[in-house]
């Protein structure tokens, strides 16, 4: 595929991205309570002779109303610079692990693994990591440990996308669930073309995002550093 094409292909999917604010994963859930705040809202205040109870419901049901809408919130991202060998943070949140490990599923391999760890307060959109094409995406089964736990990657439920640079690194990213996350939703599929800017899927309440590399990949991260989903580089590749 020629420059210009993965260029306008990279475009038309960005002019989609714009338009989300919301993510889509937190429409239902926060128009389905703000009818529901309002309709108890409204039997408060017309039910009651005071109004205390109506503004004691709405000074504790408010802020957790806003707490779970930025939650769902959805920036929108763009990578300032030339993407080629660069490899971006998946999710927002701090870098827990930098470490060179044994992979024996896919690669067969010692690879370098860079994990993020994703609290309840970050954004929980995740993103490709490098550009590319998706080679696979398999989802398993697992337990729930707390996700910056070293056995998590492994053993908790997970989601693998592995994805082929255009230079022909492949480049493992696993999207872990938590003890709180229960949830792992994907949307990259096998064989598509992917590209840093789109979303990879997404995690609820939180959790981890591990990424492998080459071992002989710059990391330009240190731990405990903050991150920002498809603007911090954590590495270069060779």
């Amino acid at each position: 595929m020629s420059g210009s094409i993965i260029m306008g292909e990279k475009i038309k999917k960005l002019k989609k991205i714009k338009k989300i604010r919301i993510h889509r994963e937190g429409t239902n859930t926060l128009f389905g309570s703000l009818l529901l705040i309002a309709a108890v809202a409204a039997v408060l205040w017309y039910c009651f002779d005071t109004k205390i109870p109506f503004w004691a419901f709405l000074v504790v049901v408010s802020p957790v109303w806003f707490v779970v809408l930025n939650f769902y919130r959805c920036p929108i991202r763009y990578f300032n610079g030339d993407t080629e060998k660069i490899v971006v943070a998946p999710a927002d949140g701090k870098v827990v692990v930098i470490e060179e490990v044994d992979e024996h599923e896919y690669f067969h391999d010692r690879r370098l693994m860079i994990s993020i760890f994703m609290s309840p307060f970050n954004v929980h959109a995740n993103w490709f990591p490098v550009d590319g094409k998706v080679l696979f995406v398999k989802h398993k089964n697992g337990n729930y440990h707390k996700a910056w736990l070293p056995k998590a990657s492994e053993e908790n439920e997970h989601a693998d996308i592995m994805i082929e640079t255009p230079e022909g690194h492949q480049v493992l990213c696993r999207q872990i669930a938590g003890a709180i996350a229960r949830r792992i939703v994907t949307y990259a599929k096998d064989n598509e073309e992917c590209y840093i800017d789109e979303h990879l899927g997404f995690i609820k309440l939180g959790s981890r995002v591990d990424v492998y590399l080459p071992i002989d990949s710059e990391v330009c991260v240190k731990m405990d550093q903050p991150t920002t989903g498809d603007q911090t580089m954590i590495a270069k590749l060779k």
